[in-house]
C-alpha cells in the first residue's frame, strides 16, 4: 500500500474525521476554505481512491456519496505491515521502530500485544 498523495490524504482526513459519507461537493467546499480547487480535481482524485479501493460510493440522485472502506487506524497498520514486508530483517526492523517510540507508545503496543495473547501484566 503507497502513501496518500496530499490531496488524497486531504479527502481521506475529512472522510475520516467527519465519521459519515460525503458527496464530492461537500468535499471541495471544505477544501476550498484552504486552498482553491477545481470540483473535477477533487472528483477525479476521489474516484482514483476508490480504483484503490480506499473508498466506496454509493449513487445518491446524480451525485456519489463517498466513505472510507477501512478506518484510519486500519490504514496506517497496512503502511505499517508493508513497511516491514520490504525488510529481509523484520525483527531487526522492529526493534529499531521500538527504539524511536515514546515510552507512552511503548506502553500502548505492550497492552496491544497483551490483549491479542490474553497475558496479563506482571
Amino acid at each position: 500500500m503507497r502513501r496518500l498523495g496530499d490531496l488524497e490524504a486531504q479527502i481521506m482526513d475529512r472522510l475520516w474525521s467527519w465519521g459519515r459519507p460525503a458527496t464530492v461537493r461537500e468535499l471541495v467546499d471544505d477544501l476550498n476554505k484552504q486552498r482553491p480547487l477545481a470540483y473535477t480535481t477533487v472528483l477525479t482524485v476521489a474516484d482514483i481512491l476508490h480504483g484503490k479501493g480506499l473508498l466506496q460510493r454509493q449513487k445518491q440522485g446524480r451525485a456519489w456519496r463517498y466513505e472510507p472502506t477501512r478506518s484510519r487506524e486500519a490504514y496506517t497498520a497496512a503502511l505499517m505491515q508493508d513497511a516491514l514486508d520490504v525488510s529481509p530483517d523484520r525483527s531487526s526492523a522492529l526493534a529499531h521502530f521500538v527504539e524511536r517510540i515514546s515510552q507512552d507508545e511503548q506502553e500502548a503496543l505492550r497492552q496491544a500485544l497483551r490483549s491479542l495473547t490474553g497475558d496479563q501484566p506482571e
